[in-house]
């Protein structure tokens, strides 16, 4: 089990960090902008389902061409993008729980962007931890590199909503 987590580990944390970032960012650009749950939904599932397709297919190619060029390649390019889309979806809907509970249950809560956050950052954080545990890397650095890229990678989009809602 740990050779087949290890083979595909490159494609499980490629596409849980760039789903859960690109979606954070969707959440964090909308609530800096001051626009509705409603919106963050919409957005953030149009972003999981068409960009997490888009990586998807992106890594099968990518994979494709290695397997033409380098003739003893193992990687089997269904699994790849398979993984990637899969880690994409699940890891890309954490921003979104918050937002989905706060929908269905109608509680306009003030604290579901800090939920949001939250459930993000921790996310973020697993995702390093994993990528450290089966890569040899120190497990709390390899952690706290994806927590931090991903809070840089959202601090950008809040600002970017809130300056662009001010002169729009």
């Amino acid at each position: 089990m740990t050779k087949i987590i290890k083979k595909y580990l490159p494609e499980f944390v490629y596409g849980g960090i760039d789903g859960s970032v690109t979606t954070f960012a969707i959440v964090a650009g909308v609530v800096g902008a001051s626009l509705s749950s409603g919106i963050i939904l919409i957005l953030g599932l149009a972003n999981l389902l068409a960009d997490g397709f888009s990586m998807g297919v992106s890594n099968y190619f990518s994979q494709k061409s290695e397997n033409d060029i380098v003739e003893h390649s193992n990687k089997n390019a269904n699994k790849t993008a398979s993984t990637t889309f899969i880690s994409f979806i699940i890891i890309g809907s954490v921003p979104l729980i918050p937002y989905f509970v706060d929908y269905t249950f109608n509680l306009n809560s003030e604290k579901t962007f800090i939920w949001s956050i939250t459930m993000t950052l921790i996310a973020f954080y697993i995702i390093g931890y994993l990528k450290g545990s089966f890569s040899n890397m120190n497990k709390i650095k390899s952690g706290l590199e994806v927590l931090a890229m991903g809070t840089i990678a959202a601090l950008i989009s809040y600002y970017v909503g809130f300056f662009l809602s001010k002169i729009l």
